[in-house]
């Protein structure tokens, strides 16, 4: 696996001619001096609370971290704003319309896709519901269900953005800082 992405990419999308790295974050071409710089993906997670205080959480099942545990969400496509990628995501992975969130906080994160590298910025948000619906896997998700906050374990969480999110979120529900209504 490479450590950048644009390591992978040799020859110019624009006349073909050879990428060379121009630093870090770029690679030009020596041809015709296109230059394309790497930026992040942005994705998507939420915190889906129940009127049981239940949070609802996802079995992957796919690649990376196969059957492990996940929040819903997802990445945002190119034509939408974080807000409604949320709630594509959410629905197409669970069955459940959600349309009152609020913004939590941000994490990097390095996602591994079809040996492919992608870095993404993770927008995570609380999604509280005055009822307890009834889930249904779809999508990317072989299991959608309720569990209570104290019953998580954080390790059941593969993704690595995913977890540090996780645990960032109870920590803050300790601390009185996340009001779940």
């Amino acid at each position: 696996m490479s450590n950048h992405p644009l390591e992978q990419f040799v020859f110019c999308p624009k006349c073909g001619g050879i990428f060379v790295e121009k630093g870090v974050k770029s690679k030009q071409c020596q041809k015709c001096n296109f230059e394309y710089f790497y930026n992040i993906s942005a994705a998507t997670a939420a915190f889906v609370i129940n009127s049981k205080g239940e949070l609802l959480v996802c079995r992957r099942c796919c690649e990376p971290e196969k059957n492990s545990l996940d929040l819903p969400g997802g990445f945002i496509d190119k034509s939408e704003s974080v807000e409604q990628g949320l709630a594509r995501e959410i629905l197409e992975e669970t069955g459940i319309f959600v349309e009152n969130f609020r913004y939590l906080f941000s994490l990097p994160n390095r996602y591994l896709y079809s040996d492919f590298l992608v870095r993404t910025l993770d927008f995570f948000f609380l999604c509280c519901l005055n009822n307890v619906p009834i889930t249904k896997a779809m999508d990317d998700v072989t299991e959608s269900f309720w569990i209570p906050l104290d019953s998580l374990s954080l390790p059941d969480f593969g993704l690595e953005s995913i977890r540090s999110g996780v645990g960032q979120f109870l920590a803050m529900v300790r601390k009185n800082e996340i009001i779940l209504r």
